[in-house]
């Protein structure tokens, strides 16, 4: 991903997050998403340089300029303000139209392979709860949920999530 990717990312993010949590985020927080906002906290980030956090994007294949179809961020485990050795998948989003064309499972799948690569034993990730799309998805690919639950706020609401978590060995 370049700093010129980020607005388009944002918009992935963004679509992903209305269509994904419709029903499980206070819909008034879903409309109040701002992709301009949200692709400038994405430039900054990048800019900063954080080495240790990794955005891979995936394109239609049009040769340097083609349109983004999807994102994953990965990087350290975040436990509590403790970064780890194991890795976490911190968001994978795609354009809504393209969810169950395989984009996806390729975005997942070199996540993990970048991180099995580097070392790490363990890749955890963190799903809504109600999201059971999201969870048959990672499911699917090997993931197992391990029992930690936590909650965040979100537009006033309570949300939960359940973690996940992959063996990298082998």
């Amino acid at each position: 991903m370049t700093v010129d990717d980020c607005a388009e990312v944002a918009g992935i993010r963004i679509r992903g997050w209305r269509h994904a949590y419709e029903g499980l985020v206070p819909q008034p927080y879903l409309d109040g998403l701002d992709i301009a906002a949200d692709a400038g906290r994405r430039r900054a980030r990048l800019l900063d340089g954080d080495r240790r956090v990794v955005n891979l994007v995936v394109d239609d294949g049009g040769g340097g300029g083609g349109k983004l179809l999807g994102w994953v961020a990965l990087g350290p485990y975040r436990d509590g303000g403790t970064r780890t050795e194991d890795a976490e998948l911190y968001a994978l989003y795609l354009c809504p139209r393209h969810i169950g064309r395989g984009v996806g499972r390729a975005l997942l799948a070199a996540a993990v392979r970048h991180c099995a690569t580097a070392g790490q034993r363990r890749m955890y990730l963190w799903v809504l709860k109600g999201n059971v799309r999201a969870r048959r998805f990672y499911e699917r690919a090997g993931f197992t949920a391990d029992g930690a639950e936590e909650t965040f706020e979100v537009g006033g609401a309570v949300v939960p999530e359940v973690r996940y978590a992959k063996d990298l060995r082998g």
